[in-house]
């Protein structure tokens, strides 16, 4: 049963980035009869990737060989001189083209909403992007949506769980799964990192393993739900890791890191910008490597998808399928491994924060 289910998943998975590659948006900068057939697919690949890794204002499920986004719309809300909101399925909004919402233009240019006027005219800047002002996005983007349905789910598994304990200690239903990765994070990552007082973290270690987990797994989907690949989530996920860190730690920690013991008064004052400056890099590296682990498997599934109709022979057609597929299955450990390591860290430095350094006071005396 497995296997088939397996198999079937896979199938979904490439028949939908397959549909994909076809109804994408063609070359823009350069008209498509000046490309040959091979950079044209080329470049509809790249657009594809860097599409699927952006956050939308809509959401696809997948888009037919006429080139129909099949789906549904999603609200846009944001603040200019007041609140403002409509359907993205809004005529031309999606489209790129300008939309008159309360006297006002405003249109979509790579998923952001620039004020404009009624041609859609748009200022470049050296860089190549907008200089038009920007209103402050509030809509329920993509990633929001899929934020809001794990954390309402997440609410409802484990209330029931809970109380599914109060009648029988002997776990039943989806309670068999979810114990031991609970009793897993308490023994093999909580209690060796943090020591006696894991409990007061226990809730949001948990909180984290279980989102990051659920998050990677949809990102596994064949439509387009990137979430731990965007790194405003990986930033405010770290941030949190952070401020517990911070308002969590004992004298001793600050101790070590504003006047630390045993140490030449000399060198305290060139290790204090250093250790100050490692309290800043250690969320940084959480949120790094999240990040890049998570948009780096994307894009490689994509881009060995993209290879069959770039190469268009059997070989590739034979080979990149196969390779998708290890890569793939590779990506369902590292959705497991990013929950583990980003939770891990977490407890470290939760650890490093909340401990007692009793050896150092006996020696003081």
């Amino acid at each position: 049963m497995f296997k088939k289910f397996a198999v079937l998943f896979y199938s979904i998975f490439v028949l939908s980035l397959v549909s994909a590659q076809h109804g994408e948006a063609t070359a823009e900068a350069v008209p498509a009869k000046e490309l040959s057939e091979k950079d044209k697919v080329t470049k509809e690949n790249k657009e594809f990737i860097d599409h699927h890794l952006l956050d939308a204002h809509d959401f696809t499920l997948m888009v037919d060989k006429e080139g129909h986004h099949i789906g549904f719309p999603l609200p846009v809300i944001f603040y200019d001189n007041g609140f403002h909101s409509f359907m993205s399925s809004k005529e031309g909004f999606m489209h790129g083209e300008p939309t008159k919402v309360d006297g006002n233009f405003y249109k979509l240019h790579h998923e952001k909403i620039y004020k404009t006027d009624a041609n859609g005219t748009l200022n470049l800047g050296k860089d190549g992007h907008p200089t038009n002002e920007k209103p402050l996005d509030l809509s329920i983007t993509k990633s929001v949506l899929i934020i809001l349905i794990t954390s309402i789910f997440m609410l409802l598994l484990f209330t029931g769980m809970a109380r599914s304990y109060k009648k029988s200690q002997v776990p039943t239903g989806v309670a068999r799964f979810l114990e031991p990765l609970v009793i897993f994070v308490r023994d093999e990552v909580a209690i060796p990192n943090i020591g006696h007082k894991y409990k007061r973290f226990m809730g949001y270690l948990l909180t984290v393993f279980f989102f990051i987990l659920f998050l990677n797994v949809l990102g596994l989907m064949p439509f387009g739900i990137n979430v731990t690949g965007n790194i405003t989530m990986t930033f405010f996920l770290a941030i949190l890791t952070y401020l517990i860190t911070t308002f969590s730690a004992n004298k001793d920690y600050w101790k070590h890191i504003f006047w630390m013991p045993g140490v030449p008064v000399p060198m305290k004052f060139i290790m204090l910008p250093i250790e100050l400056l490692g309290t800043i890099t250690k969320p940084f590296a959480l949120m790094i490597r999240l990040f890049a682990n998570m948009t780096a498997g994307h894009i490689v599934v994509m881009t060995l998808i993209g290879s069959i109709y770039i190469f268009n022979n059997w070989i590739a057609g034979v080979a990149f399928p196969f390779l998708t597929l290890v890569i793939y299955l590779l990506e369902v450990l590292v959705a497991f491994l990013q929950a583990y390591i980003f939770t891990m860290l977490s407890a470290l430095f939760i650890g490093m924060a909340v401990e007692e350094h009793e050896h150092e006071h006996h020696s003081a005396h």
